[in-house]
């Protein structure tokens, strides 16, 4: 099967994709998209977050013949075209070194992404509740929590 959708922005096709097949598999194997990662491969860690039509979902669940048409958003479609260009959430993560060994980081940041534009300014409790689908093995997740109040009242002030 043949599938076409917007994928960062950009027009996307790709041919021979089997029905079955995840989309997490497809952006990864090929789109040469590897910024989300493949753990869990059940939705229960979250490295696989990715926006499809504007809506967190975990990738690894989402069948590939189910992005037709669609509106697909990675991580690496955060950034500028730059290499230094990272979107506010990323350097917040950069910042306060939530960063670690990085396998949970890329859907940290997009979980993030999607809870600030939900709720600018969210409590600890908000946090942690937008957060409780991403799973970190690294960090004891008091650096990610630094780094989305980081991006928060940055983003607060920016709009200030």
């Amino acid at each position: 099967m043949r599938i076409t959708c917007s994928v960062n922005g950009e027009p996307r096709e790709v041919d021979d994709v089997w029905p079955g097949e995840s989309l997490l598999f497809v952006l990864r194997e090929r789109m040469g998209l590897p910024g989300s990662k493949n753990a869990c491969e059940q939705g229960e860690c979250g490295s696989c977050s990715i926006f499809l039509d504007g809506v967190l979902v975990c990738a690894c669940l989402v069948a590939a013949g189910q992005a037709e048409g669609r509106d697909v958003r990675t991580v690496e479609g955060l950034a500028g075209p730059e290499p230094d260009d990272l979107h506010p959430v990323q350097r917040a993560f950069v910042e306060t070194g939530a960063v670690q060994c990085g396998f949970c980081t890329p859907g940290l940041v997009v979980a993030t992404v999607d809870l600030l534009a939900r709720d600018p300014d969210p409590s600890d409790a908000e946090i942690r509740e937008a957060l409780a689908g991403n799973v970190c093995r690294c960090t004891g997740y008091e650096s990610i929590l630094d780094a989305v109040r980081l991006a928060a009242a940055r983003g607060r002030e920016a709009t200030a």
